[in-house]
């Protein structure tokens, strides 16, 4: 496996449908979640459509996709511009340790800049401790907890 300096952060296409599905799949199996087909069509589509307010990477190695990223840009109550916020971030389990998610954390944090972003955030389980050695490493955590209430 390559390490990061020989990996290719692009931004998804829509030609890359086949390389993501096993990836997007494999996030929803590590976090327990199953979706619809057709909230998975949406997604896509969505991550492809230059008028969404998001956007996907893909970090590729030998002509494979071994990582990919999803993230929205929005407006904040509390800035003037506007925040990157990193929804979905896997890496293939035998692409890990190789900067793969660091890698598309920093293509994600440039594509907020250009998008001018003020500031990237993400978040975790709080057992995903593997991800949080990195993520303790490239941000602050600021201590917030975050709760859920379906609407539908």
């Amino acid at each position: 496996m390559p390490t990061h300096s020989s990996l290719d952060v692009l931004p998804l296409s829509s030609g890359d449908r086949d390389a993501w599905d096993p990836l997007w799949q494999g996030y929803l199996d590590f976090y327990d979640h199953a979706l619809p087909t057709r909230i998975i069509d949406l997604t896509w589509n969505r991550l492809c459509d230059p008028a969404e307010p998001m956007g996907g990477l893909g970090a590729w190695a030998d002509g494979k996709l071994v990582g990919m990223c999803h993230y929205v840009l929005h407006r904040s109550t509390w800035a003037e511009g506007t925040y990157c916020y990193l929804e979905d971030l896997f890496t293939s389990p035998p692409a890990r340790g190789r900067g793969v998610g660091r890698a598309l954390i920093e293509a994600t944090a440039e594509a907020g800049r250009k998008a001018g972003a003020e500031k990237l955030y993400w978040q975790t389980h709080a057992g995903n401790a593997t991800a949080r050695s990195l993520y303790d490493r490239l941000a602050r955590h600021e201590g917030f907890l975050v709760y859920e209430r379906p609407l539908v």
